[in-house]
């Protein structure tokens, strides 16, 4: 019996993002989101061009760095890193059964440094368990600046983080 829908989306404080600046705090993603993002073999990476034409990708090269930071490598991303370089902001969904989250949150491309060289290392290293021959381009890093539920029932958009 899966667990109540207010285990899945609980309640949590909100700082909206100063509209006028354009700021946005940070939000951490909590154990169960974590726990649900590492164990998705696929997550869902949605940009939009700087007129907002969308464009959605899956993603299987993925991971936490910290509670507010998810890493995506880049190995196929051609649109999606042009949207990127034209609006910074990215929304990825992810769901199990009756349970999901949308994170929404800011991106930035490394392409040189201690990241992308380790995010390179990883890459290569599950392309070799995989037999399949892809190489990482680059790193995403999404600074997560909101939560929301996306569970069916009661809670389904709202924001939780």
């Amino acid at each position: 019996m899966p667990f109540p829908l207010s285990i899945y989306c609980g309640k949590a404080s909100l700082s909206y993002a100063n509209l006028k600046t354009g700021e946005f705090p940070m939000a951490n993603m909590n154990q169960r989101i974590k726990e649900l993002f590492q164990n998705k073999r696929v997550i869902v990476l949605a940009t939009a061009s700087k007129e907002g034409i969308p464009n959605v990708v899956p993603v299987a090269m993925k991971k936490i760095i910290d509670d507010e930071t998810i890493l995506i490598s880049d190995q196929y991303l051609s649109k999606t890193l042009k949207n990127i370089e034209a609006n910074p902001r990215a929304a990825i969904t992810m769901w199990d059964k009756t349970e999901g989250y949308q994170i929404k949150g800011t991106v930035s491309i490394e392409t040189s440094g201690p990241r992308f060289e380790e995010t390179a290392r990883w890459v290569e290293e599950r392309s070799q368990t995989t037999n399949r021959s892809f190489r990482s381009k680059g790193a995403l890093i999404l600074k997560v600046t909101e939560i929301y539920c996306v569970s069916p029932g009661p809670d389904a958009g709202r924001r939780i983080a």
